[in-house]
């Protein structure tokens, strides 16, 4: 009986310090594809305006990304990048 209830708290020890270190991977990813689909919204949303102006990003993983590693400032990048530089692939 009492090897039972050390096991049962041994397993539970396991199971909590594997739950800790696997979850701070899995909410750094989970927020990476949130801001990424958030992103794609962006970059929707820029092309939608800018479609009176001829201006278009591609919608693309990409671009996608970048908007959603740097968030707002991402998207100013790929505005400024589009056109200072001209590039028609962004």
């Amino acid at each position: 009986m009492n090897t039972n209830i050390i096991t049962f708290l041994a397993c539970i020890c396991f199971i909590f310090l594997f739950g800790k270190i696997l979850i701070v991977p899995i909410q750094k990813i989970v927020k990476l594809i949130i801001n990424s689909i958030l992103g794609a919204f962006v970059i929707y949303v820029i092309n939608l305006i800018g479609a009176n102006f001829g201006f278009h990003i591609g919608l693309n993983i990409i671009t996608s990304m970048v908007i959603g590693l740097l968030g707002l400032p991402g998207a100013v990048v790929l505005i400024l990048i589009k056109l200072i530089l001209g590039y028609n692939s962004v």
